[in-house]
């Protein structure tokens, strides 16, 4: 659309601003658009009033390309210090777009609790004290009216460091804690709708790449298959991972659950609504909705408060999922924050008193308090830092690293924290595709993880949907951005505009202190043995092998030794 615009929460004022041709060129959109808007802003603290919130959309937003239509928040991580983003589906991007933006850049903090209106080219700031305390989907089915939302829950307004945003009532901007940003601006909600249209170099090749994208798409026994994405959601991984004894259990002790089972893709689709729901302009729908109405848990959900809290009462893993989501919380740290709780008070905790817990750290009330700045802080003050099952203080998601050694790779060189998001050798690792590889070795997964994160990169800023890259790959993409600008652009142009993204991020987190003693994983792994079954034996990582693959891949990157980048 050729602009952003800028809103300053202090003065209630707002500026139109042109958008910066050099930027679009080098760092695409989403993702990269937030890395630039708030590279300036880095060394602050990530509750300094100055500094930015930045709600991007992408270069394909509004095309009608295929699984092309998320969003993307992005600031400092007040959990992690790292810069941080958090990808989202529904429709706030696209209306974004329709009203005009590229991007959405806060700063500032409002005196009282607000909420932020944009129609067109329109910006009312409206008193949010009414809405303040609400939850999500209360404070969501207020203002939907209007056009599409972005709110926070009473989590962000008590500034738990994974408080997450909702979009829509039920898509979530989720891990690093960016609603605990929002919260410390006291910008409640921000609603968003606008008429514009956009204007598409060539729709024709547009169609044409779509028809590539779709055909990919459902030739993909992952995405398309009887038990695939489609059919079943993201929990249709919980069956494999649990074969293949790399399942996070009682707080990663163990690798096996033998009630995995019990909340497997094809037990929580009895519990879900018949048909497809999912992301604006996506074909996979991939997600789900229970019979209730709410949003059904996604894989790391439903392992998490399940597995890694030793927990098979499926009703409560739900029930869970819908107090995060209407708190406002990132459900893979909370699970993981509990069950390093469990793992240092020698404790099971039930299905219900989960629920209990997790309403405790929205509110910051008893136990909550200390668990509300995650697991590393919590273990931290009692003197257990060990337990805290986190990277750059950022829990980690729902694959033992002892299964995947690229994914252990992939935990620790990833920018903003433990996360799987960053890089995915899972699809070669365990799903096999497109290139099976030995999940026990390191060979080979310096350079796989450095090229996959190049590649998720490229998509963040797309803000192309990743399990879509299951399927589809940047060649189409870049096919179908070519048609939407005018400009040919191939996918090995997309890669470049990834790496440099990637050195951006690492480049930034030098300036706060981050280096290679932040690249590994808990002790844990390195010293003890996974679960064994089923013929897997899965032993400890060799610390000689992880530091010799983090050696091989700082070369890839071209970092020092220490992880920072040379020159």
């Amino acid at each position: 659309m050729g602009q952003g615009l800028r809103i300053d929460l202090s003065s209630h004022t707002s500026e139109i601003v042109p958008l910066d041709e050099e930027m679009a060129a080098k760092y695409l959109g989403g993702r990269g658009f937030g890395i630039c808007l708030v590279k300036d802003h880095i060394t602050k603290d990530p509750f300094d009033s100055d500094m930015p919130l930045v709600f991007s959309t992408g270069p394909l937003n509004n095309t009608g390309v295929y699984a092309a239509g998320r969003g993307s928040v992005i600031s400092r991580s007040p959990l992690t210090g790292t810069i941080f983003d958090a990808c989202f589906g529904g429709t706030f991007a696209y209306h974004l777009k329709r009203a005009g933006f590229d991007y959405l850049y806060i700063h500032g903090k409002s005196a009282a609790p607000i909420v932020l209106k944009i129609e067109n080219d329109n910006v009312t700031f409206l008193p949010g004290d009414d809405l303040w305390g609400k939850t999500t989907l209360d404070a969501h089915d207020a203002l939907k009216r209007d056009g599409a939302t972005a709110v926070i829950g009473p989590a962000g307004e008590n500034r738990v460091l994974f408080a997450n945003i909702a979009i829509d009532g039920r898509y979530f901007a989720g891990r690093g804690g960016l609603g605990a940003v929002m919260g410390n601006k006291q910008l409640k909600g921000i609603v968003v709708t606008g008429n514009k249209r956009l204007n598409r170099a060539d729709p024709k090749r547009i169609e044409a790449a779509n028809k590539d994208i779709l055909r990919l798409f459902k030739a993909s026994s992952i995405l398309y298959g009887p038990f695939g994405i489609r059919r079943l959601g993201t929990p249709a991984l919980v069956d494999v991972i649990s074969v293949r004894r790399m399942m996070p259990t009682g707080n990663f002790r163990e690798t096996y659950f033998q009630d995995a089972h019990k909340f497997s893709g094809i037990e929580l689709e009895k519990l879900e609504k018949k048909g497809l729901h999912g992301c604006h302009s996506c074909p996979i729908q991939c997600k789900k909705n229970t019979k209730e109405g709410s949003s059904a848990p996604e894989y790391e959900t439903v392992s998490h408060f399940g597995a890694l809290n030793r927990n098979n009462d499926l009703f409560s893993i739900v029930r869970s999922n819908d107090l995060c989501n209407r708190f406002g919380m990132d459900t893979i740290s909370t699970a993981s924050t509990l069950a390093c709780f469990a793992e240092i008070n020698s404790q099971n905790l039930s299905g219900e008193a989960i629920c209990a817990m997790i309403q405790k750290i929205a509110y910051r009330n008893g136990e909550g308090e200390m668990l509300a700045s995650g697991a590393a802080r919590y273990a931290e003050s009692r003197g257990r830092a060990e337990a805290a099952m986190t990277v750059k203080r950022l829990e980690l998601p729902a694959y033992d690293p002892r299964g995947a050694y690229g994914m252990a790779l992939a935990y620790g060189a990833s920018g903003r924290g433990g996360c799987h998001l960053r890089a995915y050798p899972i699809g070669s690792e365990v799903l096999r595709k497109p290139v099976p590889t030995d999940r026990f070795s390191f060979a080979g997964k310096a350079r796989l993880i450095k090229i996959s994160e190049d590649i998720n990169a490229a998509a963040d800023s797309l803000l192309a949907c990743k399990f879509g890259l299951l399927g589809a790959s940047l060649e189409e993409y870049a096919s179908a951005l070519s048609g939407a600008t005018g400009a040919e652009i191939s996918h090995q142009d997309l890669l470049c505009i990834g790496e440099r993204i990637c050195l951006t991020e690492r480049y930034l987190n030098s300036l706060n202190g981050f280096s290679r003693k932040d690249d590994y994983l808990p002790e844990r792994f390195y010293r003890e043995e996974g679960s064994s079954g089923a013929d897997i034996n899965v032993p400890p990582i060799s610390r000689k092998a992880y530091d010799d693959a983090l050696d091989r891949y700082y070369r890839a990157r071209g970092c020092d030794s220490n992880g920072i980048l040379e020159g």
